[in-house]
């Protein structure tokens, strides 16, 4: 190989360097900020998995349906995956769905951003309205101190409040049968909270 030819190699590969670091230092401005919990992932914590069903692909079908749903009303939407840019939003919202190591000790819960300015009141109304159409238990300390400490709150400024909604339990199939033929319906649900919640 000629001398221009690994020079040309080298070229390119520190403008993609480039191009990639450009990339991940972006900051997104947006009304809604929607996170599909782990997608993306190929290691680490890369969401429940139980009986052939993957917390990361129901966190995607729902997170694309609510993208969806807001788009169809004017709302700007930005939908992410677990490598979170730093963003500047109204109102951003995390999807999972529970694991457990003894089948059906979860439920649905809630964390929140403290930063934002009615964060915790976001999430007294997000229980309110998901216990209206989601018929199982939820945590007993519904805003529990690990979603609190959710790592993406970092990189996210949003001024209504980042809530990270643990939508049921995988491990539980009394609960993943009930949800699994719901889960758009899941999705009109997070999305009108959040119209609701941006006309407060």
């Amino acid at each position: 190989m000629s001398v221009r030819s690994i020079f040309g190699f080298l070229i390119g590969g520190m403008f993609l360097i480039l191009v990639i670091a450009l990339f991940n230092s972006r900051v997104i401005n947006t009304t809604v900020l929607i996170q599909e919990g782990h997608v993306g992932r190929i290691f680490g914590n890369i969401g429940s998995i139980h009986n052939g069903i993957e917390e990361v692909k129901w966190n995607g079908i729902v997170g694309k349906e609510v993208e969806r749903l807001l788009k169809e009303e004017g709302i700007a939407v930005e939908r992410i995956g677990a490598k979170i840019p730093v963003t500047n939003t109204v109102i951003a919202v995390a999807i999972h769905f529970d694991g457990a190591e003894q089948a059906c000790a979860t439920g649905a819960s809630i964390g929140y951003d403290k930063r934002g300015a009615d964060a915790r009141g976001m999430a007294k109304r997000w229980r309110s309205a998901y216990s209206s159409f989601f018929p199982f238990k939820w945590h007993r300390d519904n805003f529990t101190k690990n979603l609190r400490d959710y790592y993406a709150y970092n990189s996210v400024n949003a001024t209504k409040g980042f809530l990270v909604l643990e939508l049921g339990e995988i491990t539980c199939k009394e609960q993943t049968d009930w949800l699994e033929p719901r889960l758009k319906e899941v999705a009109a649900t997070i999305a009108h909270f959040i119209i609701k919640e941006l006309e407060r």
